[in-house]
């Protein structure tokens, strides 16, 4: 097929412009964003999102997980869309560009398209993916998850917030649930772009990678429960201290993660204790073991020490222990026709660019199981994510969205 001139560029100041207006909407408190899934902010950012594609021409499709599908014609009604997008939803103190920049930069093409009047063969369909951060609802890439068929639709709309809102109630609560069956869509390809999350791209002064493959991810949810009492006029050997167990478990995972180095990784990052009072011992702790390696048995492995680790220490301890696998996927290879119309778009480009697996989980990674799919990835300041200080400069996302727009281009096929 014939690949677009190296003179087509996108719009970098107004793909800009248009990041720093959805950042205005749910604002944290530290520069960043905090559009959690499914809030009032969530449903004001689809709104002007869909404002913009509706400018541009586009139709908007909305199915029952309120995914949002901008369309732009092709001229084969029958030829398959070439799909491209990611999340708009953000974490509690997340960054503008996490997500987002995936999305703006698919809209950023279709813009472009129209002011060069330029016609493809396959429809290009723009695609905001809903709940991919996980945050709010566990676990992470729940939409595209029902759309690929790995969780059913039923099962994603009892999931439960920490206040016991369910998914299903506060998607129609704030509007967004559509009529149309999930996963019914058949894509020609997939298309991401994210910021790395990484420290890769940045430390090898490269302005593109080309992901070939995603880490596979494990997350389980451990509840560990003790005796809360009084931390002063309890004695030490009469204490079931879940605080105690959960600090020790979670020196295991740093020991299980080191043990599989240099490519495996682990923590928790959610942790709940109860009661939470300063002179409390802890009576119980929920907290979530991330563990992540792109060697499916590396992933297994960590698992099974996970789960006897865990239960020898709370058995030793006197404590009782649940362990609820609550995410995870396999690791992934992304689709080779389309890794090689990224890295072709780079070199086209004459940008900088480098393999790289992905540390983190994408809609990509679902999306890979229905439809040949690829992502593209610009660099991030220091590596830093889901963190309100999350930056990158113009020029990255620019790059980002150029290489975007011609392997998305070239695969959904300009016509004339």
């Amino acid at each position: 097929m014939a690949a677009p001139g190296e003179n087509l560029k996108i719009d970098g100041a107004r793909l800009w412009d248009s990041l720093m207006e959805m950042a205005k909407i749910g604002p944290g408190v530290a520069g960043g964003n905090n559009r959690q899934t499914l809030t009032d902010e969530d449903g004001e950012g689809r709104a002007l999102f869909q404002s913009w594609c509706e400018a541009a021409g586009c139709t908007m499709g909305l199915d029952q997980m309120g995914n949002m599908f901008a369309r732009r014609e092709g001229t084969d009604p029958d030829a398959l869309p070439v799909y491209v997008g990611s999340h708009l939803d953000t974490q509690p103190t997340g960054g503008k560009y996490d997500g987002v920049l995936g999305v703006l930069g698919g809209l950023e093409i279709l813009r472009t398209l129209n002011d060069l009047n330029i016609k493809t063969k396959h429809p290009i369909i723009v695609t905001n993916f809903t709940n991919e951060e996980g945050t709010r609802y566990a676990p992470a890439m729940l939409s595209s998850g029902v759309f690929a068929g790995i969780h059913t639709q039923d099962w994603a709309y009892d999931r439960e917030d920490a206040e016991g809102k369910k998914f299903g109630d506060e998607l129609k609560r704030i509007g967004w649930r559509g009529d149309e069956e999930v996963g019914a869509r058949k894509m020609h390809a997939f298309f991401e772009l994210h910021i790395e999350q990484g420290p890769i791209l940045e430390a090898e002064e490269k302005e593109i990678g080309v992901v070939t493959h995603g880490q596979g991810l494990s997350w389980t949810q451990v509840t560990i429960t003790g005796k809360d009492n009084h931390t002063g006029s309890t004695p030490m050997p009469m204490r079931k201290n879940a605080g105690l167990g959960m600090a020790r478990v979670l020196e295991l995972v740093d020991g299980i993660a080191w043990s599989h180095a240099p490519h495996a990784v682990g923590a928790a990052g959610h942790i709940d204790v109860y009661p939470n009072s300063r002179n409390v011992i802890p009576g119980k702790v929920v907290f979530t073991v991330d563990l992540r390696s792109p060697d499916l048995a590396v992933i297994e492995d960590m698992e099974k020490q996970l789960a006897d680790g865990a239960k020898r220490i709370c058995d030793e301890m006197g404590l009782g222990l649940e362990l609820e696998k609550v995410g995870g996927f396999d690791p992934v290879t992304f689709d080779e026709g389309c890794v090689t119309a990224v890295r072709n778009a780079a070199e086209r480009l004459g940008y900088s660019h480098i393999n790289l697996i992905s540390g983190a989980g994408h809609d990509a990674c679902w999306i890979n199981r229905v439809a040949p799919t690829a992502m593209v990835m610009c660099p991030c300041v220091d590596g830093l994510s889901h963190n309100e200080a999350e930056e990158i400069s113009p020029e990255w996302a620019e790059a980002g969205t150029n290489v975007l727009f011609h392997a998305v281009v070239e695969t959904a096929e300009i016509v004339g």
